[in-house]
């Protein structure tokens, strides 16, 4: 089979005014005179912004080799990847592309798939009510080398080896984080089950002593030599194709053919089945990396581009849909209103998410035409009650709005918003409860990455899955996927993403770009699992809307809604729920709590934005990245 990829073708006014003096926190006067914590990059040549300093680091040594975004953004997935910064080598990429030679916005779905045997009877005769959270049965097939070369060979300049010197370099051996060094201290035990994972992650583990920590501390050399030799592999084979004749582009997949079809992918195979995997060489053979058209709505004359419902994408333009006919502004940042409002949008599209979202690539096809209608929209906004919250939030029908019947209309009858699974007998007990509790699975389980140059190309990407703790397929120094956990074994649950072989789970990342008169105005996109196009939503709102720049607008203090089912372990819901920030006044919660709301003011109730935007006046880009956690730009 050829690795060449297939190419997709396919209100409510408010009738109460609330005060919102403080309310408007830090943005109550002209916004761009507002301080930041962190500087806004500003560059004209080049920028590349990603969730580790070291990360981007390689992302600028690859634009001063010459390389474009494509490879910047190349070489931080790689970077990232090798620093298991909520990845590992054997997740998966999502990602959209800018290309200034064609004016078009490209989507990259290198998203794996459920391998041979993954049915839901499989899970259910193990007593599963979902697939589990870690270890080889909640792989799916590798798909970041594959988005990585794809992404390479098709728009990138550089060779492969250009590419990924600086992350062979680290897997020789790099300075490893605290944070991340008592993630893998921590995780210990479940770690140990797996002699290759332990090999690499524990190269302290004492078995005469239990009580000596295992896992590297920080500042030491963490040293992954699999995982460069299979780098190495990756590279020669590159050079030996090279070498024979072939061009830039048939030797960058001649490096692809030996990870899916040759050695590298034989030693996944093994290493997984040793361990009670299920991915098989055919599995490896027939997935693909597609490049597809993006879906996009225009909000007040903007186009908004996101990935289709493989991913949680949608939902954020679903909720745009919903706002565009909405005073925002006049509410006030952050007042009660505001906040209710944005929150109840986000329910409608997320309810929808919930029942409709799948693999566009495997039966039945979903309705994503009626979903992004804005007379679909229309409907949705008048459900919103302006004085309370809904815990009952449905999803609506979107068929008609396509010209077309619904054919779920009996489960869509029977649908709960509290997932039914999760309080079936033993949903806590196969899920190897612990690993991860709710807030952390809404915050987290990616990295973000944007890239942009003076040429007009621009990438974002959300990466994610092998994350720590990660199975380590055997000598290859590839943590697979924890990907699968994102299935559902019932169609009452989500007839689109009831899990069989070769079909994507229904993500939650997603990277995200918006254009204006037709040019790129922002690329951006954030950590988290299920906060994602929350936060997105906010992040664009307060530049669009409240004239915020874009480290401001990275800054600002968003809230998160835990209303729809989460999409990993239990899938658990939490109507209600609201997570604000400590900035937003009491006297704002009392008005939300009389809402029916249950507010808590965190420490962190939201994950950290990476964005570029673009400046048409100057012909520069401004870099943004949030003001806690490790996430960081460089720009020139």
């Amino acid at each position: 089979m050829s690795p060449i990829p297939h190419l997709a073708t396919n209100f409510l006014k408010p009738t109460v005014a609330i005060c919102c003096l403080s309310t408007l926190l830090f943005f109550t006067g002209n916004a761009s005179a507002q301080k930041t914590a962190k500087p806004v990059l500003h560059g004209k040549h080049w920028v590349a912004v990603t969730g580790k300093p070291l990360a981007a680091t390689a992302g600028a040594m690859t634009f001063t080799r010459g390389g474009n975004a494509v490879d910047a953004a190349c070489a931080m997935l790689a970077a990232t990847s090798t620093m298991w910064d909520t990845l590992g080598w054997g997740g998966e990429t999502q990602a959209l592309i800018y290309n200034p030679q064609t004016g078009e916005v490209k989507g990259i779905n290198a998203l794996g798939v459920a391998p041979t045997g993954a049915t839901a009877e499989f899970f259910h005769d193990k007593g599963m009510v979902y697939p589990p959270e870690y270890g080889p049965l909640a792989a799916v097939t590798p798909g970041t080398p594959g988005g990585l070369m794809v992404m390479l060979a098709e728009y990138g300049k550089l060779s492969l080896a250009e590419v990924l010197a600086p992350a062979m370099q680290m897997a020789e051996g790099y300075p490893i984080e605290g944070v991340q060094a008592d993630n893998i201290e921590r995780r210990r035990d479940v770690i140990s089950q797996w002699s290759y994972s332990k090999d690499v992650f524990l190269p302290h583990a004492d078995e005469d002593d239990r009580d000596k920590r295992a896992a590297p501390v920080a500042g030491e050399t963490f040293r992954q030599s699999d995982l460069h030799a299979t780098l190495k592999k990756l590279v020669a084979t590159e050079a030996q194709a090279l070498a024979e004749g072939k061009s830039r582009k048939q030797a960058i997949y001649a490096a692809y053919d030996r990870f899916y079809r040759g050695d590298i992918a034989e030693e996944i195979v093994r290493s997984s089945s040793e361990y009670g995997g299920l991915i098989t060489m055919d599995d490896l053979d027939k997935w693909q990396v597609y490049i597809e058209d993006p879906v996009m709505t225009n909000y007040k004359g903007i186009d908004v581009y996101k990935l289709t419902t493989w991913v949680q994408g949608p939902v954020m333009l679903q909720a745009l849909n919903i706002l565009e006919k909405i005073d925002l502004k006049s509410m006030g940042y952050n007042s009660a209103r505001y906040i209710h409002t944005i929150y109840q949008a986000m329910n409608l599209a997320f309810a929808d998410r919930d029942f409709y979202y799948g693999d566009p690539y495997v039966p039945p096809e979903e309705p994503i035409s009626g979903l992004l209608s804005k007379k679909y929209a229309d409907q949705r906004r008048q459900q919103i009650n302006p004085q309370k919250n809904n815990a009952e939030t449905r999803p609506g029908d979107p068929y008609p709005f396509q010209n077309d019947e619904n054919p779920f209309l009996e489960l869509l009858k029977n649908w709960s918003p509290i997932p039914q699974a999760a309080e079936a007998e033993g949903a806590e007990g196969f899920q190897q409860a612990g690993v991860t509790d709710r807030d952390e699975e809404f915050l987290a389980g990616t990295t973000s990455i944007q890239a942009a140059d003076a040429e007009g190309w621009v990438v974002s990407i959300t990466p994610s899955g092998g994350w720590i703790p990660a199975f380590i397929a055997g000598d290859t120094g590839i943590g697979l996927s924890q990907r699968m956990q994102s299935f559902v074994l019932t169609e009452s649950m989500n007839p689109f993403n009831v899990v069989q072989p070769g079909q994507r789970p229904r993500a939650t990342l997603t990277p995200s770009i918006a254009l204006k008169d037709g040019k790129p105005m922002m690329a951006f996109s954030v950590q988290g699992g299920d906060t994602q196009d929350q936060n997105l939503l906010q992040f664009f709102l307060n530049m669009v809307e409240f004239g915020m720049n874009v480290q401001q607008a990275a800054e600002a203090p968003n809230f998160t809604s835990f209303q729809m089912q989460s999409s990993f372990g239990a899938h658990s819901a939490e109507p209600g729920r609201l997570a604000v920030s400590p900035m937003v006044p009491e006297w704002v919660r009392g008005q939300l709590d009389e809402m029916g709301y249950d507010v808590e003011a965190g420490k962190r109730p939201y994950s950290p934005i990476t964005a570029i935007y673009f400046d048409a006046e100057n012909g520069t880009m401004w870099g943004g990245a949030s003001d806690y956690g490790d996430d960081y730009g460089v720009a020139w």
